[in-house]
């Protein structure tokens, strides 16, 4: 088997759910896995002897370098027109997971939700089917047959997996070559309670999960043994209950001597406490990242961000007060009812931290709206390329007076991330073409021409709540009626 990345091998070694689901398949007795990625030059298993190719699919703009590895090895984008002697090719990952569509005829069959303990199970019975000499649309039906399997084709109906999280998922593989080099990452929740309307990770992971205490203390021991670089992952790692013994934990152990270095994910700003704060930065973080996501409270209510100014400033007093030198803020703009008032808040905002804070250092960064599939704002579509230029501009002049750094993700890229995003059965060839056209961005517009496809229409139009959804093919927990009463619940705040 193959499991392939579709990154460099330095984003694949700190790619916490890629390298888990393949050390279980390693762990198995009977397969023989190797790893590979998009820069990958030559393979220790040879093309001939491969019988199953499984894939990482995390990113919309993934698919340039999933088509480079087929056509690098010689096998048709297409599973119908891939031989029979070919192996069966598959993908999981969030963006499979929320919406498997625009891939159905690429992959012959997708894991969907959580891949721990599945991936093993389908592993099993291609091996068991292929021993039994049975053809791939025989093994196929059998896959059907298993929980959380879409298999194009067959399946009308797939349940997302939800697994509980009775272990801790940590790095199996530590790697100077890694982009966080030498890091031990460990998972010590899955989901977020807090449901952000346009928040994929958000609602893609509900219930929110958290691992156990004592199994998580075990699992940073066990890294320690190795590295002192420790990485902690969640979308709302400060909702754990007993988050501030882990801190205090670690505390504890840097007072004693030890030289322990740790890192988190994006905090919440209404989390901030001085007991995390105080492990962070003994533990050599200098800057925090803090998701804002839009300069005013009227707007932060829309997107369920129930966030005040208040709860900001307050963050900042914490975060000076136990020597940080500066916060980088995140947020979004071009979202659902946004006005120029709302930017005019970030610029407010920024000016009144400036002056209240002199010497400490903010910065901004900005990503545009794109709607996700099974999200309260999947039927919201985005605004135009040029409103959205235009309010990035107009930020970037006002921080800029003040001294503050901003960053903005590039409209027009984020443009073809939402068609692929809502997109169907339709885009399929429409990838394809993307792809032979060079996969840059202008091969998007060509492409769009050559197959005369609508772009807008995935992309900008909004939906009707009765619409069908090509993703309403997943069963997924909240389910829609519930989307639709949190999406007008918010639009109306």
């Amino acid at each position: 088997m193959w499991f392939f990345f579709p990154g460099p091998e330095s984003f694949a070694l700190s790619s916490l759910g890629y390298l888990w689901l393949y050390k279980e398949i390693d762990m198995a007795d009977s397969f023989d896995i190797e790893r590979v990625y998009s820069d990958t030059k030559t393979t220790r298993l040879m093309r001939d002897r491969i019988n199953l190719i499984g894939m990482s699919f995390t990113f919309d703009m993934d698919f340039i370098a999933i088509f480079h590895f087929l056509e690098r090895n010689k096998y048709n984008f297409k599973a119908k027109d891939r031989k029979e002697s070919d192996p069966l090719i598959f993908a999981g990952g969030p963006v499979i997971s929320s919406n498997p569509k625009p891939y159905a005829e690429i992959f012959d069959f997708m894991i969907i939700g959580d891949g721990e303990g599945v991936n093993v199970t389908v592993a099993s019975i291609i091996k068991e089917g292929l021993e039994n000499n049975k053809n791939k649309s025989d093994i196929l039906k059998e896959l059907s047959k298993i929980e959380g399997i879409y298999v194009p084709g067959i399946t009308t109906k797939v349940n997302k997996l939800t697994k509980k999280l009775t272990q801790c998922i940590y790095t199996p593989i530590l790697s100077t070559n890694a982009f966080f080099p030498n890091t031990f990452i460990l998972e010590v929740e899955r989901g977020c309670s807090n449901r952000c309307g346009f928040c994929l990770a958000s609602y893609l992971n509900l219930p929110i999960r958290f691992v156990d205490y004592e199994e998580i203390i075990n699992t940073i021991e066990l890294g320690l043994k190795h590295t002192n670089k420790i990485a902690l992952l969640g979308a709302q790692i400060t909702a754990h209950p007993k988050f501030t013994d882990i801190c205090k934990y670690i505390e504890a152990k840097i007072d004693n001597g030890e030289e322990i270095e740790m890192s988190v994910s994006s905090l919440r700003v209404d989390s901030f406490t001085p007991e995390i704060v105080n492990t962070l930065v003994k533990a050599g973080q200098k800057n925090l990242t803090l998701a804002i996501e839009a300069g005013s409270e009227r707007l932060r209510r829309v997107i369920n961000k129930n966030l005040t100014e208040e709860q900001i400033y307050k963050a900042i007093e914490i975060a000076k007060s136990c020597g940080l030198h500066g916060i980088k803020f995140y947020g979004m703009i071009g979202l659902p009812t946004e006005t120029q008032e709302d930017l005019e808040e970030i610029v407010n905002l920024s000016k009144k931290i400036k002056a209240k804070y002199k010497g400490f250092e903010i910065s901004f960064g900005f990503s545009t709206f794109v709607p996700k599939p099974n999200t309260p704002f999947q039927w919201f579509g985005r605004e135009n390329e040029k409103s959205l230029e235009t309010k990035a501009n107009y930020l970037r002049k006002e921080l800029h007076k003040l001294g503050i750094q901003i960053s903005v993700s590039s409209a027009k890229w984020d443009y073809y991330q939402a068609v692929l995003s809502r997109g169907d059965e339709k885009l399929t060839d429409y990838i394809i073409e993307v792809f032979n056209q060079g996969g840059k961005l202008g091969a998007f517009r060509k492409a769009s021409k050559t197959l005369n496809i609508n772009t807008d229409y995935y992309a900008i139009e909004n939906y009707q709540y009765e619409k069908v959804l090509p993703w309403d093919t997943i069963d997924i927990r909240p389910g829609k009626e519930f989307l639709i009463e949190e999406s007008k619940r918010l639009i109306n705040r």
